[in-house]
């Protein structure tokens, strides 16, 4: 397995919208594996594939807690196809927009049909953090950031402060 490099905005891949995978492949697990050790090592809770450069509608999640074991998610091909009315706002953050924090309104419930890591079609019933993070890394593969969701002012303001933390890391 390897570390991938994760994009970070304002990079311009992140707004490529993500391709539609033909066949679940070892080529494609081999991915999805490398994307699992990526997000581990980030850390992070869920990971598309447009975030390490890969424009393919691949998303890995695993909301284990410190103390739990390791519940890899493998979603190819994530489509949704229920969401509740209701929706909720809480506070989100992204490996491609390192150290931002903001609330982002998202239905409570979610129901998600996709392909598993062998290939197989399944459909998920998701509320709570399930729902949310499933519904943040699908915004991913359509070249969507949770940013988008905010005001075009906050947006700009979390860009720029992005923008002086690279040219400070470039520079030091």
């Amino acid at each position: 397995m390897a570390l991938l490099p994760i994009l970070t905005a304002p990079d311009p891949r992140l707004k490529t919208v993500s391709q539609l995978v033909t066949q679940v492949t070892d080529e494609t697990r081999q991915l999805m594996d490398d994307m699992l050790e990526t997000m581990y090592a980030a850390p992070g809770i869920g990971l598309a594939a447009i975030q390490v450069g890969v424009p393919q509608r691949i998303i890995v999640m695993d909301l284990a807690g410190q103390d739990e074991e390791p519940a890899p998610l493998y979603l190819v091909n994530p489509e949704k196809t229920q969401a509740s009315p209701e929706t909720v706002l809480h506070e989100e953050g992204c490996l491609s927009v390192p150290e931002f924090y903001e609330d982002v309104e998202r239905p409570i419930t979610a129901t998600i049909t996709y392909l598993d890591y062998q290939g197989q079609k399944q459909s998920l019933n998701t509320e709570g953090l399930l729902a949310r993070c499933i519904q943040h890394e699908m915004d991913h593969l359509e070249g969507v950031l949770f940013i988008d969701h905010l005001s075009r002012l906050k947006r700009s303001i979390i860009l720029k402060k992005l923008i002086k933390s690279r040219k400070l890391q470039s520079t030091s």
